[in-house]
């Protein structure tokens, strides 16, 4: 059986190693080590040897760990990868993508087993996000805070509707997962749940977080009510025992039901 995939990404600052256990207790799908906003230029290289070190120390879990590297327009870019195949940790982040040729050369550079999930963050990515998409990116998550700063936008979320909606469709068409929505600042749970129900309204499907209350505060809002859980099971019971047409509340039952209903029970197993 298929891992499901993650909701929550949580980010740990890579020059951090203390912090590592802490983030991979958490019920976080996967954890992120971070060498790249989270780490000042300074620290880069002992970032790098603290998690070498960490690797070498046997300690590494079964969860899901990812690494965000720094971009190809950085002096970082090849220690990170060099980084990354020598630890094994050849599951990256991308940040500042721009184009599907970013993707590739990074994905030739790891060979067999690597996998990148692509961060959008500007215009110039959203232009081209369909090509990213089909690239062989792993995943689209959409860097809302480097974006808005990027087109100068007032913060009105309103502004991020028309990204928003292309990195999702062009997620779909590519047949890869649904999109991860970008980082809430705040930390309040209210905070985080209405930027999550923002993004979910155009099909993302995870968020990025940068707190342990972050991901709870995820986790129970994409699991379904007892409610949608009950429908759903009224759904399956009725077209599991009658081939033809049905009705569930009064309401004709048809393929794309029957998918939502499927959905809403596999989640409330999650």
């Amino acid at each position: 059986m298929t891992n499901p995939l993650p909701i929550t990404y949580l980010f740990v600052p890579g020059h951090r190693p203390d912090r590592f256990a802490k983030a991979l207790a958490t019920a976080a799908g996967t954890v992120i080590i971070d060498l790249e906003d989270a780490v000042a230029p300074e620290d880069k290289a002992a970032a790098r040897e603290a998690i070498r070190g960490w690797c070498a120390s046997g300690t590494r879990p079964d969860k899901p760990v990812m690494l965000r590297i720094n971009d190809e327009s950085t002096p970082w870019h090849e220690d990170d990868i060099a980084l990354a195949k020598s630890t094994g940790l050849t599951s990256l982040m991308l940040p500042k993508c721009e184009s599907a040729e970013q993707v590739t050369r990074v994905l030739g550079k790891l060979g067999a087993g690597g996998s990148v999930m692509v961060l959008v963050e500007t215009a110039r990515g959203i232009h081209d996000v369909e090509a990213i998409a089909a690239s062989g990116a792993s995943r689209i998550a959409f860097g809302t805070l480097d974006y808005a700063v990027d087109l100068d936008l007032s913060g009105d979320e309103r502004g991020l509707e028309y990204a928003s909606a292309k990195i999702a469709h062009a997620s779909r068409i590519a047949g890869i997962p649904s999109p991860v929505a970008g980082v809430t600042p705040d930390i309040a749970a209210d905070r985080v749940i209405a930027d999550l129900a923002f993004a979910r309204a155009f099909g993302f499907g995870a968020k990025l977080c940068i707190h342990p209350a972050q991901v709870e505060a995820v986790r129970g809002a994409m699991k379904p009510t007892d409610e949608q859980i009950a429908w759903a099971k009224r759904v399956i019971d009725a077209t599991a025992s009658n081939a033809g047409a049905v009705k569930v509340d009064g309401k004709m039952v048809d393929k794309p039901v029957i998918l939502k209903a499927e959905r809403i029970l596999a989640a409330s197993n999650g």
